[in-house]
């Protein structure tokens, strides 16, 4: 068995140095092809629809400080709708106030609520409501108010 050499193996340095390039440029060229065909191939299917992303909320919650007078709060939005009695805690009997109606709500962020406080009949709107109108971030975002009773008996001034 007779070794016959590979010319090329045995050619000049700078030819082998040139078949080099020559390959790794081939090679460059294919993948480069190869990454414009993907491309293409992407950009001609269907879109993938993701599937849509959830509203952030952020809770409001209205306090209705104890002045001792009665009211409501309401938002528009609609969703709070708070009412406060009042009460007099230098009564015989005293009964603390009662809340009813919803006093917390959720809302999509960056909503712009708008709170009204009307005072029941025996009492006044002494501060609030703070902030009056409110655009929603995520958490927990309060509202306050405060209702005292006509007869000057109010806990905050």
């Amino acid at each position: 068995m007779t070794s016959n050499p590979d010319p090329r193996a045995t050619a000049d340095p700078v030819a082998t140095s040139r078949r080099r390039h020559r390959a790794r440029s081939s090679w460059r060229a294919l993948m480069v092809a190869s990454a414009l065909a993907s491309a293409a191939a992407l950009a001609t299917a269907a879109p993938v629809h993701a599937a849509p992303a959830q509203t952030q909320t952020g809770h409001v919650y209205a306090w209705i400080g104890d002045g001792w007078g009665g009211g409501r709060l309401t938002s528009s939005p609609a969703g709070i709708n708070c009412h406060i009695t009042s009460w007099d805690p230098y009564a015989d009997n005293p009964q603390g106030p009662t809340e009813t109606g919803p006093c917390d709500a959720v809302f999509p962020v960056g909503t712009t609520v708008t709170f009204t406080a009307t005072p029941d009949p025996d009492s006044y709107l002494n501060i609030g409501p703070d902030p009056a109108r409110l655009k929603v971030a995520s958490g927990y975002n309060p509202v306050y108010v405060i209702f005292c009773p006509n007869d000057g008996l109010c806990m905050s001034y």
